[in-house]
């Protein structure tokens, strides 16, 4: 069985009150959390995509593809997956409370949209101001009637690579939610991220509490300027760790694997290591689409961690790297 890292849990100083979590089944200290998959999916598709019976499952088929690699994710060492999938794109929270239970692992759900062209007319005619309310009702009220809280909000640029009116609508409705309750953000794309800096600074956002995720992915990562985030504070996403060239069927995502791992490793060698957070952001029951084949939450044991060992990360890096960066990222601050 792959190695996890040699951790234990995460440091609280003596005396301190420990930072809670919303995850799908209540508030969780911080310290419990453990391994962190910050950018995953239970299920993610388009708007639209159970309307089409071409990939209608039953709630027995989409168990038998999850439930499997949450439980040997939980086995590996895994703790907490934090699933990124925003609203109209298949949240499923009291299917993710039953995953819970069954697996063990804890599961942080989301509010907020994956980017404006995912958002439905209802919500994309909407004001800024229904919009925040609506981010901070399911943070601290509840997801629909299911009772649970979101524990993170996303956000994203659009198709097209340039934010649009609506995105920056959404972004600003998620800075105002985000200083209100005390939860992170964290972006779908780091592509053309001057317009959503200038947003959390006008609402009064620390930018450490905004992680820029897909900002190592094929086509965006020569886009991004990661230095220039880094510079402002912001943290830096490499959350499609195993979407490889390599693989049989790459996605028009996909990067060399070699090329990722070396970019990554770069930053942690500049003096970023408390910026990065690392992910695969798999489907564990891809909806409307057929996913890509082989891949799941799991490379972060089976591949990745293995890959930074060999890169000559030693454990307590990479433990910051999934345990202590998480930690502090998701913990909801007053």
């Amino acid at each position: 069985m792959t190695r996890a890292p040699d951790i234990d849990r995460l440091h609280v100083p003596k005396g301190s009150a420990v930072p809670r979590v919303n995850t799908v089944l209540g508030a969780v200290p911080v310290d419990e959390l453990g391994i962190v998959a910050i950018h995953e999916h239970i299920g993610y598709g388009m708007p639209g995509s159970e309307l089409d019976s071409r990939w209608w499952k039953t709630p027995e088929q989409r168990y038998e593809e999850t439930v499997p690699k949450l439980r040997q994710f939980h086995e590996y060492g895994g703790g907490t997956f934090v699933d990124a999938t925003g609203i109209c794109n298949g949240r499923d929270i009291d299917y993710y409370k039953s995953l819970s239970a069954k697996t063990g692992v804890h599961i942080v759900a989301c509010t907020g949209f994956v980017g404006g062209d995912t958002a439905l007319p209802h919500f994309a005619r909407a004001s800024v101001e229904y919009l925040t309310e609506q981010f901070v009702h399911e943070i601290t009220v509840g997801i629909g009637s299911t009772g649970s809280r979101a524990g993170v909000i996303k956000v994203g640029v659009s198709r097209g690579g340039r934010m649009t009116d609506l995105d920056k609508r959404i972004y600003r409705a998620a800075a105002r939610a985000a200083v209100r309750t005390g939860v992170p953000i964290l972006t779908h794309l780091a592509i053309d991220p001057e317009p959503a800096v200038d947003i959390f600074r006008q609402e009064g956002l620390p930018l450490d509490r905004v992680l820029f995720g897909h900002a190592d992915d094929g086509p965006n990562a020569p886009k991004t300027p990661h230095a220039w985030i880094l510079e402002q504070g912001g943290r830096i996403g490499f959350d499609t760790f195993g979407y490889e060239t390599e693989l049989e069927d790459p996605p028009f995502w996909a990067r060399p694997r070699r090329e990722r791992l070396q970019h990554f490793i770069s930053l942690v060698d500049q003096g970023h290591l408390d910026s990065l957070l690392a992910s695969a952001d798999a489907n564990c029951s891809p909806l409307g689409w057929p996913g890509v084949k082989g891949h799941t939450v799991n490379y972060i044991f089976e591949q990745l961690i293995p890959d930074l060992r060999g890169a000559g990360l030693d454990d307590a890096t990479i433990t910051r790297l999934f345990v202590d960066n998480p930690a502090d990222f998701l913990s909801i601050r007053s």
